[in-house]
């Protein structure tokens, strides 16, 4: 069951886009989808280890209210950070959104 009250943070959802400028190269920026409230869960360092001892990856958490559209082609910015999404799973019927993104290097 969804606890809105934890959802306390707020997180933008984007979307890559691409545009054609005038000389014919082509530009990519990332364009805001929407900007909701999310619960922020981070996970504990015994989830980051693998078969080759501990990985240095920034994974976290985004549960969101249901959004029809997303998918792992977006990422989501939350704290000047950006995450791009490795895994989306549907919570309830349409209730909510838990989106697992990991932190991508600059």
């Amino acid at each position: 069951m969804l606890n809105i009250g934890k959802m306390d943070r707020r997180v933008t959802i984007e979307r890559e886009t691409e545009t054609v400028k005038p000389s014919g190269s082509v530009v990519k920026t990332w364009v805001s989808v929407a900007t909701v409230w999310a619960e922020v869960l981070q996970q504990t360092a015994s989830e980051f280890f693998t078969g080759y001892g501990e990985a240095e990856t920034g994974t976290v958490i985004f549960r969101v209210r249901y959004r029809p559209g997303i998918t792992s082609a977006d990422r989501v910015t939350y704290d000047s950070t950006a995450y791009g999404l490795k895994e989306i799973k549907e919570l309830g019927r349409r209730e909510a959104l838990e989106l697992r993104g990991e932190a991508l290097k600059s």
